[in-house]
């Protein structure tokens, strides 16, 4: 059996009765080429079934067509139960899926992780990288933009990568309002079981609590997880044995409100009568727990949607990029608050 031969340009550039030149223009994107000459060419291709050779497509264009989204997560992290990540990877890869490129997933929950991307995106394998869930001053995005490679971020990073442009959610003002919200159903005693505070997620949701609570008149109750379930456990039951008699606690995601709801079971307290319960997602899952779970609302496919349109931008060369675009969050009333 003989394999079939991979049709070639110049095969291309004999059925549509063009050179091989205006056939490569036609291939690599060029608006020059008159749009009979262009359809002739597109049909030749299509009869043949020719695929562009990506390598040598890559030395014209100087592109890859390809965009990295980094995780600096664990893979045990990104593919456990929270549900934050799948909604990023969909929001990113439907606005790149719809620009015909290619999404290219990477993590790096380790130093070496780290330095792979470092190499792999300054070896010009990607047009951009967008990041993700970034922890502490991580110096990657800086590193990379100062490389001259395109960078957009998921929230807003911190020093080292300062002027990077970001893509954020008003993670303070949804807290504040939830926290309003159960000042204002009497609420008095409110916890909170925070993020972690090397994100700036952790750090804003800490801020729109206490801003809301100072304005209330009301003391502060303050432990921390890790957006897990797990730690959303444990740190409600040690805000019961530090304070018995709080009436409400707002967890700083979704998963640790679920693991709140949990462990006040397990203590024999109800829901919302003895203690309200408010967590920040809005994941499907909250709608179908016992009780429905009120929560902040968060657009993260939508954070993810407008990542990509940054990143195809700044690779498109347009100088009117925005340095961030923060998006606004909703409060969702159900029966834990």
């Amino acid at each position: 059996m003989t394999t079939r031969e991979r049709p070639t340009l110049e095969a291309v550039a004999r059925r549509a009765g063009v050179s091989r030149a205006t056939v490569s223009r036609v291939v690599n994107g060029s608006t020059t080429v008159a749009a009979g000459i262009r359809d002739a060419v597109n049909r030749a291709v299509d009869e043949l079934g020719y695929v562009p050779n990506q390598a040598a497509r890559s030395l014209v264009t100087q592109r890859t067509d390809s965009i990295a989204l980094i995780l600096p997560e664990t893979a045990n992290r990104v593919f456990s139960d929270d549900l934050f990540f799948p909604a990023i990877i969909r929001g990113v890869g439907q606005e790149l899926e719809a620009a015909d490129k290619q999404l290219v997933l990477m993590m790096t929950g380790s130093e070496a992780g780290h330095h792979r991307v470092e190499r792999y995106a300054v070896a010009g394998h990607v047009d951009g990288v967008l990041f993700a869930s970034i922890h502490g001053d991580d110096p990657l995005p800086g590193i990379l933009a100062e490389r001259g490679i395109p960078v957009v971020c998921s929230g807003r990073p911190m020093s080292s990568a300062s002027s990077v442009p970001y893509v954020d959610v008003d993670h303070a003002g949804g807290v504040a309002a939830a926290v309003r919200h159960l000042v204002s159903t009497g609420r008095r005693r409110i916890a909170t079981i925070a993020g972690p505070q090397d994100m700036v997620a952790g750090l804003a949701r800490l801020a729109g609590y206490r801003d809301a609570l100072r304005e209330a008149d009301l003391p502060e109750l303050v432990t921390a997880g890790d957006f897990t379930r797990e730690s959303g456990v444990a740190a409600m039951r040690d805000l019961l044995d530090r304070d018995p008699a709080l009436d409400a606690v707002f967890a700083a995601s979704d998963l640790m409100a679920h693991g709140a709801l949990q462990a006040l079971r397990d203590a024999g307290r109800q829901v919302p009568v003895d203690v309200a319960v408010v967590g920040f997602d809005d994941f499907e899952i909250s709608r179908y727990s016992d009780p429905p779970l009120t929560t902040v609302r968060q657009p993260i496919a939508e954070s993810g949607r407008m990542m990509a349109q940054l990143i195809l931008r700044l690779i498109a060369g347009d100088e009117d990029v925005p340095g961030s675009v923060v998006l606004p969050t909703e409060l969702v009333l159900r029966e834990s608050a």
